[in-house]
């Protein structure tokens, strides 16, 4: 298997990401009961997923030799991610609590996005800064979105009732 530089390695990891979001999407899409306009941020967010996972193959597929360990790599980091999903949300329905689970994903996929964009300033490949450029404001808008459904959902919780 091929070696893969610090920046593919990176690559790996935000495909992975993007692997990972478009079944978290749909898990929490699945508790929302009847919220049209969060489910459909929700459908937005995993087809940008899925857009961000086939850009990211696109790109492993250009650098020689590399596709198959960068795809190996990929998939180590969505069965960790789906691992963490599980934890996080295993026997939970509650659609508040999925939201929270998104807001802490999306707010690694900034932060993983931050990385390979800062570390392709020093690669100078304009291959990654392109997807950067494209990925970027994309991963900050999910963030932003899974946050103010967050909110949405918390204020309309009853503060002082119980948890069962």
């Amino acid at each position: 298997m091929a070696e893969l530089t610090n920046l593919e390695a990176k690559l790996a990891e935000v495909l992975g990401l993007a692997m990972a979001a478009q079944g978290a999407t749909d898990k929490v899409k699945s508790m929302l009961a009847d919220d049209d306009e969060l489910a459909s941020a929700l459908q937005r967010m995993h087809d940008e997923a899925a857009e961000t996972e086939e850009r990211c193959t696109t790109l492993a597929g250009e650098l020689e030799g590399k596709k198959t360990a960068i795809l190996d790599s990929a998939r180590e980091t969505k069965q960790e991610a789906s691992e963490m999903m599980e934890t996080y949300l295993g026997g939970e329905d509650d659609p508040l609590d999925g939201f929270e689970f998104l807001t802490m994903a999306e707010a690694g996929e900034v932060g993983h996005w931050s990385i390979v964009a800062k570390m392709n300033e020093r690669a100078g490949d304009t291959r990654f800064r392109d997807l950067v450029d494209w990925a970027v404001p994309i991963q900050q808008r999910h963030l932003q979105d899974v946050l103010d459904g967050s909110l949405k959902l918390a204020a309309e919780e009853d503060p002082n009732e119980t948890k069962d």
